[in-house]
């Protein structure tokens, strides 16, 4: 067996580390040798077995194995002249995560439901480049999240300080304005780029009806024939995903109740008003109550020198409308939370409608009103934003809104942590298109119009079994003292199953001691009542005993997913830009 050795000083003295080389687990070796009948070498015939009896591809043909192979093999052996795999070719095709990943790639999903039937990646003021106090605005936060998928970008308009123009920044804050025409031009020309499904612009309207003409005519101009605009007699329903590829739609209020609102946010449950600020990089961890008083202070000693600049003016004075054609751009209109939250969750007649609720009104929601607010996404959009304490750009975990059904879930795509893992795992599903058909449980209903439950007590439905065989890559991708001054790495993998409370569980591997190639051969087991919903968290870590452990690399799955057989897993960055080596070797199989 080759090894390699690693040499750390250590006060003036070099020390000697073996390191295994990576080789293959015996369930690897294992699978080999029964497909090939023990020969030493793998045929087409052989790997069309192994496709079908160990990873579940029951219609794969010998062609099909046969071209795979032999585009493998000039990768691995440019001069091969027999196509067949030795059991390390078999070993490292496994390891190749763009033809052995973990979950499909391409969209698979039924795209001709209506829009509502789609979970959609969406982000929270979307032109910030950092916190929500006092960043830049820009189009770049907007180009970035496009091409990672995202699918709903939200504008906030906002008069100049002279009146006559159009800004796009944060209001009441001193982030720095942007002019709406770079941003929609920024969205024209990427928006496509990722997927070919349609983005909703979400507008936070604050503008006079002269300014709201010059914006419509700015957004007829700009996008054309991309713009959906709704047609009178048009169905209840709204269109689908796939009806409306390559088109832009506008979700607003209707310029008529803006007066009845001009004190309100999108809705009354909810005001995306920031409270304070905070220097740093964004993330997801909490911050501490001095903090929070700090930030507080700060902005309110700054909060006189910003109302007035841009103070609520969308009201209609006597005599003085909205040009229809602002109301004809609406595809989604925005509704008004009248009468509180209950009232505001009863499913109306008509064309369904976009309700917003900050994080807080969510728990308020699904605590006090769960079944409710599950019947009315059943018809109608909710979209759920950060509260306004979060002004470093955090972000909340996602799955309660998921659970009850809530399409538009608004994470801050600058930040990065935890809950944005959990985000990026969501809208991994469907080849990453940015729309996930809902669950079907979500979207039925029952006698006496019973719908899903997330409180009830279900039994489990699935069994997850997860094998973690090795990583590699981390000796590529990272400096050889970046985890230890002295030693290689003590890795170890953490994972986290989250969804509904009953299926949230950890596992953790052993720790393999001063190895940049760590083998554990764990296999870890995880019952499941919603399997739909859920999320494997998968988390590597240097283990440190004299200080926090050192991160080494993230991912996050849906679970309902995952491909059975064994895997190859890339892992993340703590931002999500995937490493450019690292992996682990897995393997999933349900029970």
């Amino acid at each position: 067996m080759e090894e390699n050795c690693h040499y750390y000083k250590m006060f003036g003295f070099n020390r000697k580390f073996k390191t295994t080389e990576r080789r293959p687990p015996p369930d690897v070796t294992g699978a080999f040798s029964l497909c090939t009948n023990n020969d030493s070498q793998m045929s087409p015939d052989h790997f069309r077995r192994f496709l079908i009896e160990f990873h579940g591809e029951k219609e794969v043909t010998i062609d099909d194995a046969k071209r795979t192979m032999e585009l493998l093999l000039h990768r691995f052996r440019p001069n091969f002249t027999l196509c067949s795999f030795t059991v390390d070719d078999f070993f490292n095709y496994l390891f190749l995560d763009d033809h052995n990943g973990p979950i499909p790639s391409q969209v698979h999903h039924d795209m001709t439901a209506p829009l509502n039937h789609y979970f959609i990646y969406t982000g929270h003021n979307s032109y910030l480049s950092g916190n929500q106090l006092y960043s830049d605005c820009s189009e770049v936060p907007i180009i970035k999240a496009l091409h990672k998928g995202v699918r709903v970008i939200e504008l906030d308009l906002w008069p100049n300080s002279a009146k006559d123009g159009i800004h796009v920044l944060h209001g009441r804050t001193m982030t720095t304005p942007v002019t709406p025409s770079r941003c929609l031009k920024s969205i024209k020309e990427h928006a496509f780029t990722k997927s070919p499904y349609p983005v909703i612009i979400t507008l936070e309207d604050h503008l006079t009806p002269n300014l709201r003409a010059k914006f419509a005519e700015m957004a007829t101009e700009i996008f054309g024939d991309m713009l959906y605009c709704p047609k009178t007699g048009d169905s209840d329903e709204f269109p689908s995903p796939e009806e409306l590829k390559y088109h832009i739609i506008l979700s607003t209020k209707p310029p008529k109740e803006y007066l009845e609102s001009k004190l309100e946010e999108e809705v009354v449950v909810g005001e995306e008003t920031p409270y304070g600020c905070k220097t740093g990089n964004p993330t997801d961890e909490t911050m501490s109550s001095n903090q929070d008083d700090n930030i507080s202070n700060l902005h309110q000693s700054l909060s006189q020198f910003m109302v007035f600049k841009y103070e609520e003016v969308g009201d209609e004075k006597p005599g003085q409308k909205t040009p229809p054609g602002y109301r004809q751009l609406i595809g989604i209109h925005a509704a008004k939370a009248k009468n509180g939250l209950r009232n505001a969750l009863k499913v109306g007649s008509g064309k369904g409608k976009r309700l917003s609720l900050d994080e807080q009104n969510l728990e308020r929601a699904a605590d006090l009103y769960g079944t409710d607010l599950v019947r009315f996404t059943q018809k109608n959009f909710v979209r759920v934003f950060p509260k306004g304490t979060r002004v470093t750009s955090t972000n909340f975990k996602p799955l309660l809104a998921w659970m009850h059904g809530a399409q538009m879930v608004a994470s801050n795509m600058q930040g990065y942590g935890r809950s944005l893992w959990m985000m990026h795992g969501m809208f991994r599903s469907n080849g990453g298109c940015g729309y996930v058909k809902k669950p079907d449980f979500l979207m039925s209903s029952g006698p006496n119009d019973k719908v899903f439950d997330p409180k009830a007590t279900l039994h489990v439905k699935k069994t997850l079994k997860v094998k973690v065989y090795m990583g590699d890559g981390w000796h590529m991708d990272f400096k050889q003292t970046h985890f230890d001054t002295y030693s290689p790495p003590d890795f170890y993998t953490k994972m986290y199953m989250v969804g509904v409370p009953a299926d949230v569980s950890e596992k953790k591997t052993r720790v393999i001691k001063n190895d940049w190639t760590p083998i554990w051969d764990e296999e870890f087991t995880f019952p499941l009542t919603v399997p739909e919903l859920a999320l494997l968290k998968i988390v590597v870590r240097d283990n440190d005993v004299s200080d926090k452990d050192d991160f080494a690399g993230q991912t996050c799955l849906p679970v309902s997913e995952l491909r059975s057989g064994i895997r190859s897993v890339p892992l993340h960055n703590e931002k999500g830009d995937k490493f450019q080596t690292v992996k682990l070797l897995m393997r999933f199989a349900f029970e």
